[in-house]
């Protein structure tokens, strides 16, 4: 591990990199006492959208964000970026770092590389936290059907060669005037210096590789993940968070666990919950966190 310098410091945050899996992945830590938690970004994120909900949970806990490979300032080489793969990196992570069991905390798009890691590796997980995250086989594909109200950006990501096409030198376009915008409710919550900081990773050399391999697979791997929760469906404590897609989240992890769910429904507060609600999602955590720890 070795740490690395960035333009994005916060006091109290620290950087470092791990190389696990064939990977280079970029990490950052925070916190020096406390179970440990793992929080997993979604898209179009890096781990800069837990940058307002580290120090919350770093009061009590010990705070692991992970750039997933593709995505940030991890390794942008050529290879597989799949949730398969991003799941591997995760376990080797966790193995390398020996913070393991941790409360595992994923949103949006990373869902399935969580849920993968929680299933086929439920040593390494001692929660599920699941934010705004939905699962193939469980409805996730339906995002992608724009006749039913889907996205345009699902299908762009995961043809070949068309997010290349389309997106590269218009990093600031999409960001900051589409994606954002669309799905935020907390108006100035994603401020200009948060759409610099995303648009400086996706625009690196081969930056939107990790989108599009977690896109691609959410097209494909319907069948997987859903055999994957007929066997080895989640027996640890579960907390769902959902904000602007309703109920989406809770009615997607009861379908792939046997174990405690808690739900709870943030209003007024769009997609990209860590950063537009902060305080509020720290304390729905940490509250979760304790009775999981306490018991």
């Amino acid at each position: 591990m070795n740490s690395t310098t960035s333009n994005t410091l916060i006091p109290g945050i620290t950087h470092h990199t791990a190389h696990v899996n064939g990977a280079t992945i970029h990490y950052v830590s925070a916190g020096t006492t406390g179970s440990p938690i793992l929080l997993i970004h979604g898209f179009p994120e890096t781990w800069w959208t837990f940058h307002k909900l580290i120090p919350l949970l770093a009061l009590n806990h010990r705070v692991f964000a992970v750039d997933l490979r593709g995505f940030g300032d991890s390794s942008h080489d050529e290879g597989d970026y799949d949730s398969t793969t991003s799941a591997e990196d995760l376990h080797q992570l966790i193995g390398q770092l020996g913070i393991g069991p941790v409360h595992l905390t994923g949103q949006d798009i990373s869902g399935a590389t969580v849920f993968r890691l929680a299933a086929m590796h439920p040593e390494d997980v001692r929660s599920f936290t699941a934010i705004e995250m939905g699962l193939a086989g469980f409805g996730l594909e339906s995002l992608g059907d724009i006749t039913h109200g889907g996205s345009w950006h699902i299908g762009v990501l995961a043809a070949p060669g068309i997010a290349e096409m389309l997106l590269v030198n218009h990093e600031r376009e999409f960001l900051g005037e589409w994606a954002f915008p669309s799905m935020i409710a907390v108006q100035g919550a994603i401020t200009d210096a948060d759409i610099d900081e995303f648009v400086r990773t996706y625009s690196r050399p081969g930056g939107w590789r990790g989108a599009i391999g977690l896109y691609q697979s959410m097209l494909t791997e319907g069948d997987s993940i859903k055999a994957i929760a007929q066997t080895h469906p989640l027996t640890m404590p579960v907390l769902a968070v959902g904000a602007g897609g309703g109920t989406f989240t809770e009615s997607t992890v009861r379908q792939i666990t046997t174990g405690m769910i808690q739900s709870v429904q943030l209003e007024g507060v769009g997609h990209y919950v860590a950063m537009e609600a902060p305080t509020a999602l720290s304390t729905t955590i940490l509250d979760f966190l304790e009775s999981v720890d306490r018991a």
